[in-house]
């Protein structure tokens, strides 16, 4: 048992990674206008929307505010999309 706890934690953080690219990936694709960053940025972009849509699905469902979740595909796209268009307002500035 503490075998599989050994590998399963390494492996859920890198399948949340991969989560978080594709995620950044759509959300980038959607957003009109060019984003310069790379790989490593539209991954963190994508987990960081995760935990955006997730916050706004558990205020939507009335579920506690702090709850730490990861929320659906569309959600998280959502909630890139989110942090993309305050990231760029923020750069502008």
């Amino acid at each position: 048992m503490a075998e599989a706890w050994r590998y399963a934690r390494p492996m859920s953080l890198l399948a949340f990674l991969l989560f978080g690219l594709v995620v950044g990936f759509i959300a980038r694709a959607i957003m009109p206008g060019t984003q310069s960053m790379g790989c490593l940025g539209t991954a963190l972009l994508g987990c960081a929307g995760s935990f955006v849509g997730g916050i706004l699905g558990n205020l939507l469902s009335g579920r506690g505010l702090l709850t730490l979740n990861t929320s659906g595909l569309i959600a998280s796209v959502i909630g890139a999309m989110i942090v993309l268009f305050l990231f760029k307002n923020r750069i502008r500035r």
